[in-house]
């Protein structure tokens, strides 16, 4: 409760146990039922996960050769099912890092720098659910949503025509809406537009079950 839950490899664990994760992730909170009771928890906590693209690691790497065939690709992949992936605020697909690029990588931001700019946008957001038991934008409820994650028009429309072309679920169009929000936030802007929400596109990769 309250921290990081962070699996490693996760097509690698059991899938009842992964599909487990998936009411805890929604709702902060974890029931456990025996014979004679059942008792409840808090489990509110951030949930990062890594996979590889498949067992060996190497599939459509730019340089070593894949050793697994489609079969063991997908079966691998569909161990994350669609309704998990679902509850993930950011799926983001890592390329490889070329050893030319690795060792000649240019000076990014400070930590400093960055922290100034994530408490701006956490005050922003205090402030936004001053008077209610909200504190970030990641446990905003579709009511919340729909008061606080206004689109502007050009931003809409691109909106739309994703939805249409990717069949995303209710669940994914409100993760992709908070995550443009906090984007927004981060740039201390009051509407989000578009630039903000194809930026939280690029971080909701979907995942190839079919190699």
């Amino acid at each position: 409760h309250q921290g990081v839950l962070f699996l490693d490899e996760i097509p690698e664990f059991n899938k009842y146990v992964l599909e487990a994760l998936r009411q805890p992730m929604e709702d902060g909170v974890v029931h456990v039922s025996r014979a004679l009771n059942s008792f409840s928890y808090p489990a509110s906590f951030i949930m990062i996960a890594s996979a590889n693209p498949c067992p060996c690691g190497y599939s459509q790497h730019p340089v070593k050769i894949c050793t697994c065939s489609d079969f063991k690709k997908k079966t691998y992949l569909q161990k994350i099912s669609g309704p998990l992936l679902d509850r993930f605020d950011m799926v983001v697909e890592m390329k490889p890092v070329q050893e030319n690029e690795l060792l000649n990588l240019p000076d990014g931001e400070s930590s400093q720098e960055i922290k100034k700019r994530i408490a701006a946008a956490r005050n922003i957001q205090q402030e936004r659910f001053s008077g209610n038991d909200l504190k970030v934008n990641a446990r905003m409820k579709t009511a919340d949503i729909d008061c606080f994650c206004k689109l502007d028009s050009e931003a809409r429309q691109i909106l739309e025509l994703t939805v249409q072309k990717f069949a995303l679920s209710a669940r994914a169009i409100h993760k992709l809406l908070k995550v443009s929000r906090t984007i927004a936030d981060l740039e201390q802007e009051e509407k989000i537009n578009q630039q903000h929400l194809l930026e939280a596109l690029q971080y909701r990769a979907q995942l190839d079950y079919t190699v």
